[in-house]
């Protein structure tokens, strides 16, 4: 990943909300994968290519670049977009993917994935929270057709509606102690062999008397016994305090 910019680089940019700001945008990711950073207000941001034109989903700011509009990611409410800050690699999500995402919430990482992913991917956005869905459903997916929301817990992978075939990626952002089990579970539902997993770990909910680092590292050990080669292990200090990131890929031979 290049982490300079050059003056080939600098592009005009304008919000969308105020034609007359201007700032630059620098691609630090070679090949455009539906998102890039931007230089915006005198910071650097993550941006995603909005699917949907004039949408918000968070009162997150539109820009547009070379007449096209993308979406401020606002790193303090999306762990993955903290993760691609803290360095994170090689997103698996691209253009075309096919994601199983545990613990859609009310869509804010989820309307991000579906910009990148395009018309020709898919997300199965897995809410167990009847309320939540709601505003997930009417917010989010309603207007993007590339969400399918199921209403479900995820410790019935079995028991999901609407999902066909294996997937690509599973992403998976749940607050429970077995949290790391419940992935693991529908990894060998649904994600095919040397397919990733993206595992936030809420350390606070597997066990509040340890280290947050230590939690982080017993969650990947458990991952690397059931299959899974680690790629990346990553703490989100200070954008999500006691969290980490663990990105994985599952070996359905290894013994």
């Amino acid at each position: 990943m290049k982490n300079t910019s050059t003056e080939e680089e600098q592009r005009s940019l304008t919000s969308s909300s105020d034609p007359s700001y201007s700032a630059s945008v620098s691609e630090f990711n070679n090949d455009f994968d539906g998102y890039r950073w931007v230089i915006f207000n005198g910071q650097k941001h993550l941006a995603t290519l909005n699917l949907i034109k004039g949408n918000t989903v968070y009162d997150e700011k539109l820009i547009t670049v070379d007449k096209e509009e993308y979406r401020l990611w606002d790193i303090f409410r999306s762990k993955l977009a903290a993760a691609l800050v803290k360095g994170l690699k090689n997103l698996p999500i691209k253009n075309k993917t096919k994601v199983l995402y545990l613990g859609a919430s009310t869509g804010t990482t989820v309307s991000h994935i579906s910009d990148i992913i395009g018309h020709s991917g898919v997300i199965f956005a897995i809410e167990s929270s009847i309320r939540v869905a709601r505003e997930l459903i009417e917010n989010v997916a309603s207007k993007r057709e590339n969400i399918i929301p199921i209403i479900e817990d995820a410790r019935k992978p079995l028991s999901y509606f609407s999902t066909y075939g294996e997937v690509d990626v599973v992403y998976c952002d749940i607050a429970q102690p077995d949290q790391t089990e419940i992935a693991i579970d529908n990894c060998k539902t649904f994600l095919k062999d040397n397919g990733k997993i993206l595992l936030v770990v809420k350390t606070r909910s597997i066990d509040v008397t340890q280290d947050p680092r230590t939690v982080i590292l017993q969650e990947a050990k458990k991952l690397e016994n059931s299959r899974f080669n680690l790629e990346q292990v990553l703490n989100l200090d200070p954008y999500d305090k006691d969290h980490g990131l663990i990105y994985a890929t599952y070996n359905q031979l290894k013994s």
